[in-house]
């Protein structure tokens, strides 16, 4: 079974004076790149989620993100009242009006700094673990995601890799008949030079030549590593790295079959059999 890097995991949490909410988005990624933004509260805790995070997800271009609504009484920002108080004492001694504009020296008042000061809350151990709930709700979420685009992603591998095989079976079927032609294109070249050929000789010699274009190998190694190709699919484990590697040794036996091919039919079915395994790399991409 297969599975895609891309996908996307939600989850939303509510707290007596919290909302929060937990999103989680994937996109493929050679290595696992994780990018996290969390509230400075819960920094503190960033480590132990990305590793929940790395564990499940294995590899990916990550972006985790915490988002909190106070819904409640809570408020860790609170006015620093002796500062403000000072700062209103300064506006009213240059301000003949002051005792009549007070509430507009308030307003002035705490918009400068360290008016207002935020005290650091901290993280309540119930409401982590509500937290690490809601993260891996949203993991399995995104779990989920992976396995759908896994599964329609490796139908279609299937039906390229079919297709790969009936063009082969197409070459194989020809192979004898380009054999053939190359033969008949040597004894012409030969005859038409009108010179006396020792028959035996040229025999060897084409002999050799031919074997040079013979694909038997290429052919049986093609079969096995399509056959390969499909065996590994179907294990429980998705491994995007090796099915890349074995589409590398198919693009291989491809290529060779192609420049040894001299025969035009069967060049059409390697071009074909390269626009297969094209779309089958262009996906492999995604795979986890």
């Amino acid at each position: 079974m297969i599975k895609s890097m891309t996908g996307f995991g939600k989850s939303i949490l509510q707290l007596p004076t919290k909302k929060i909410t937990i999103e989680v988005k994937s996109l493929n990624s050679k290595n696992l790149d994780l990018n996290a933004r969390i509230p400075s509260q819960y920094r503190e805790k960033e480590l132990e989620m990305r590793k929940t995070i790395a564990k499940t997800l294995v590899r990916g271009k990550v972006d985790f993100s915490l988002y909190v609504e106070v819904t409640g009484e809570e408020n860790s920002t609170k006015i620093n009242e002796d500062i403000v108080k000072d700062y209103m004492r300064q506006l009213g001694s240059i301000s003949a009006y002051a005792k009549q504009e007070e509430l507009e020296l308030i307003k002035m008042a705490v918009r400068m700094p360290d008016a207002l000061k935020t005290e650091r809350a901290e993280i309540d151990e119930e409401e982590f673990v509500a937290i690490t709930k809601g993260l891996n709700d949203a993991l399995d979420a995104i779990e989920s995601y992976r396995n759908d685009e896994g599964k329609a992603l490796e139908k279609d591998f299937k039906i390229r890799i079919e297709n790969i095989g009936e063009l082969l079976q197409k070459v194989i079927k020809i192979d004898p008949e380009r054999m053939e032609s190359v033969r008949e294109r040597l004894h012409k070249a030969v005859s038409e030079l009108k010179e006396q050929v020792d028959e035996n000789r040229f025999e060897q010699e084409l002999v050799y030549y031919l074997e040079k274009f013979d694909i038997t190998e290429e052919k049986v190694r093609l079969a096995n590593h399509l056959e390969y190709f499909t065996t590994t699919i179907n294990t429980k484990d998705s491994n995007g790295k090796k099915l890349g590697f074995i589409t590398q040794e198919i693009g291989r036996e491809i290529n060779t079959i192609g420049s040894k091919s001299n025969y035009a039919p069967m060049q059409q079915l390697v071009v074909q059999m390269k626009d297969e395994l094209e779309k089958i790399k262009e996906q492999l991409l995604n795979i986890l």
